[in-house]
């Protein structure tokens, strides 16, 4: 027969029960301080690895942070340059606008200046026709009244108030022309000095003398002393000039050349009719090549030293007299029918 053996532990071999109860302590003791070790070894190693990746989210952050910022920096400094510029802008546009309202002002005062001329001439021409209405009722009356006047005689006196009254329409009608004659002139005035406001006020005059309109230019201002071949600066004032003429083609040009009395004589001019007849054609040339201006709207005219607006005994007064004077008229023949009184 086979016997069973039987293993007993070996903690009990040769031992004491209160031996036996030592040695489980100890291993017990010695397994919680193995599990407490193990522990304390995961828990450092999760707090190792959630530092480092606090650590690269922060300098993943920062890097996203700074770039955003450089970014945004730049945005705001672009966005300023532009608030510079268009501010900037915005100043050159009102200083601008302060200049024409300047000029628009003073254009204001002299047209209502020229209105109220314009209307005291009309009120006196309102009280002579007043009065030769007046007059001419005054004399129907009487002639109704004057039984013993013959049929003849009363013809006579009809055709002549009919007459009368022919001569009072035709005041008015000549009246009104002239009212829109000077109205004309006026815009023309306002026109040209407005487009010629960037020039220097001694070199170019502009005025109404006798009812039409003087261009007055200074011979600085187109030739070369002596000459007359048009300098750089005459392209730039003529081209303005002409456009103010070709927005009224009903009127007619007279150009003059003016000189002053030092005698001039070349190959091409023997004295100062010719040197004012050619400076006078070469501008009427000019408008007429270089803008189209009709060339039967105008007329070029050499004046000499006759017609001096001031003393050649001076400099000052030499320099003055040197000019080119640009004349806008009506037409001639529409003007001169316009002065026809009406026939009978």
């Amino acid at each position: 027969m086979s016997r069973s053996l039987k293993l007993k532990p070996f903690w009990r071999k040769n031992k004491s029960p209160r031996r036996d109860k030592e040695t489980k302590t100890t291993i017990k003791n010695s397994l919680l301080k193995s599990t407490n070790h193990e522990s304390n070894y995961k828990l450092e190693s999760t707090l190792d690895g959630r530092s480092i990746s606090l650590l690269i989210l922060a300098v993943v952050t920062l890097f996203f942070t700074s770039c955003v910022s450089t970014k945004k920096f730049e945005t705001t400094q672009e966005e300023s340059k532009q608030n510079a510029f268009n501010f900037d802008k915005c100043k050159e546009e009102y200083n601008s606008i302060v200049v024409q309202n300047k000029d628009l002002s003073r254009n204001i005062i002299d047209l209502e200046n020229a209105l109220a001329n314009e209307k005291n001439k009309y009120n006196l021409l309102e009280q002579q026709y007043e009065y030769f209405k007046s007059t001419n009722t005054n004399l129907l009356d009487r002639l109704s009244d004057l039984a013993v006047v013959n049929k003849t005689g009363a013809e006579s006196i009809k055709k002549s108030m009919e007459a009368m009254n022919e001569q009072n329409k035709y005041i008015k009608d000549l009246t009104y022309s002239m009212r829109q004659k000077d109205s004309l002139n006026l815009v023309l005035v306002m026109n040209l000095k407005r487009s010629l406001a960037d020039i220097d006020d001694e070199d170019i005059n502009i005025e109404v003398k006798k009812g039409v309109v003087y261009i007055s230019l200074s011979d600085k201002l187109l030739f070369k002393s002596g000459n007359y071949e048009l300098n750089q600066k005459a392209e730039e004032v003529l081209a303005k000039i002409a456009k103010v003429l070709n927005d009224h083609k009903a009127l007619d040009i007279l150009v003059e050349g003016h000189t002053d009395n030092v005698p001039i004589s070349t190959a091409c001019m023997s004295d100062n009719w010719d040197l004012s007849v050619k400076r006078a054609t070469t501008v009427v040339r000019h408008l007429q090549t270089k803008h189209n201006i009709d060339p039967a709207r105008m007329t070029a005219g050499g004046r000499s030293e006759y017609i001096s607006k001031t003393t050649n005994e001076t400099v000052e007064g030499k320099s003055i007299n040197r000019r080119t004077e640009i004349i806008i008229l009506p037409k001639l023949d529409e003007f001169f029918e316009l002065l026809e009184p009406p026939t009978n």
